[in-house]
């Protein structure tokens, strides 16, 4: 099983909004019993509660429900049971760097949208997502959108990965 981890802060809003994402286009493209993805936060803030409604609503608009989410805070041990850890943002890219054991944890640690062939050729500060959290459900629109513009190209990456396994 390859084995992916969404990281925000708070783990309500942006990573959340990824693991159903990329749950479903995993599902979509064939590969539910090959993948899986889960999402944390790198806080211990928001542990316990569930999504931020306004996330869940923008969820629910493609019939992607969350009623059984509950936030939690990434764990070290996490660094050896997942395969790629993907970040929201820079400080949450820089953070999880920064606690990584060794190189090859350092390693599975990458900007989700390092995988949006937009923003790709830039570095992890010019590919975060703004949490929305601050705003109004358009900003869970924004965060929906930059979200789904990676997507294509996680599916496609974590594909190579398994067929090289």
């Amino acid at each position: 099983m390859y084995r992916i981890i969404t990281v925000c802060t708070g783990n309500i809003c942006r990573s959340p909004m990824a693991q159903y994402i990329l749950t479903k286009a995993f599902e979509d493209a064939g590969l539910s019993d090959e993948v899986s993805v889960d999402s944390a936060g790198t806080t211990g803030w928001e542990t316990g509660r569930p999504i931020d409604e306004r996330a869940a609503a923008r969820l629910k608009q493609a019939d992607l429900l969350t009623a059984d989410h509950r936030a939690r805070q990434f764990e070290p041990a996490w660094y050896a049971d997942r395969d790629l850890i993907l970040a929201l943002d820079v400080d949450h890219y820089e953070q999880l760097r920064g606690d990584a054991p060794d190189d090859g944890a350092r390693n599975k640690v990458r900007m989700l949208r390092a995988f949006d062939p937009k923003v790709a050729d830039h570095g992890p500060a010019e590919q975060g997502i703004y949490d929305p959290w601050f705003g109004d459900e358009a900003d869970f629109d924004v965060s929906w959108n930059l979200i789904s513009a990676a997507v294509p190209g996680i599916v496609e990456h974590v594909r190579a990965q398994l067929a090289t396994h």
